[in-house]
């Protein structure tokens, strides 16, 4: 009897649908997705790397700074968690399996290990998600200390902060941006990273058609991800599906962006003109 296949993206969809949705088995799930030699095994694999990591963490902290400095020594300095400029280029460093293994990966990556140590061991830690830089919060606002994971734990100044906004988009830190995230955005910006990353490879046009899906998946998402599906399918060669896709998603534009519709329609018809 061959062994029962995992359905993981339906494991995925239930996830972010739960009542409290956990960032962690949301990102190995994607995981899962992304590497078929993953399976339970590695997931559970990672999820017990975790709460070793947090049995590390000394007892009796209190205190913000105090408990975003041991995350810093235990991560940054002893377990070497850090990224680097080319960490940008691969797609492991999304992969929250692949970034535990290697120690690095893009900022909101090594931020979730980060928050899922400390959850695991008390802490009062969250993600914060800054234009451009993602990185975590420990404390209340009044006492809030922020650190980046990608700089090993570095403790950011207010100016530091400022400075990250600044260089990401021109404008002003805002205390909005300094909002705890919510599990489900964290887990879609991942997804976006995922998508830009393969956007910009052609030849990846496997790991966009699944970000893209699961990004579907989430209860929240952008109408217009039907169409960057519709797309992929397309280049891939599926120009039924993809002529289809285009056209449920310009039903959806229609009462509103009628002229937008009619353009997605032409797309959908040259779409079928090719399987001429």
């Amino acid at each position: 009897m061959e062994p029962e296949v995992t359905d993981w993206r339906r494991e995925f969809a239930d996830q972010a649908r739960a009542e409290r949705p956990d960032v962690a088995s949301l990102c190995l799930l994607l995981g899962a997705v992304a590497d078929p030699t993953l399976g339970q095994r590695g997931i559970d694999a990672a999820h017990i790397e975790l709460d070793r990591l947090a049995g590390l963490l000394p007892f009796g902290l209190t205190g913000a700074r105090p408990w975003a400095l041991a995350l810093a020594q235990l991560l940054g300095g002893d377990h070497g968690f850090r990224g680097r400029a080319h960490d940008y280029e691969r797609l492991e460093s999304s992969l929250l399996h692949e970034v535990l293994r290697r120690r690095r990966g893009l900022p909101i990556l090594l931020s979730v290990v980060w928050i899922e140590v400390a959850r695991r061991a008390g802490a009062p830690v969250y993600g914060v998600a800054l234009p451009g830089h993602f990185v975590v919060g420990f404390g209340v606002p009044e006492h809030r200390v922020l650190a980046d994971p990608f700089d090993g734990g570095r403790l950011l100044a207010p100016s530091d902060a400022e400075l990250l906004v600044a260089g990401a988009t021109g404008a002003p830190l805002k205390e909005t941006m300094l909002s705890p995230a919510e599990p489900l955005d964290i887990v879609a910006r991942v997804l976006n990273n995922i998508r830009a990353w393969a956007s910009a490879r052609p030849e990846r046009s496997d790991v966009a058609l699944w970000a893209v899906e699961l990004a579907l998946l989430l209860p929240a998402h952008p109408a217009r991800l039907r169409y960057e599906r519709a797309e992929i399918l397309v280049q891939r060669g599926d120009f039924l599906s993809g002529a289809a896709e285009l056209d449920d998603y310009a039903d959806v534009l229609e009462p509103v962006e009628p002229a937008t519709a009619e353009t997605v329609r032409r797309r959908a018809r040259a779409a079928r003109a090719m399987l001429n």
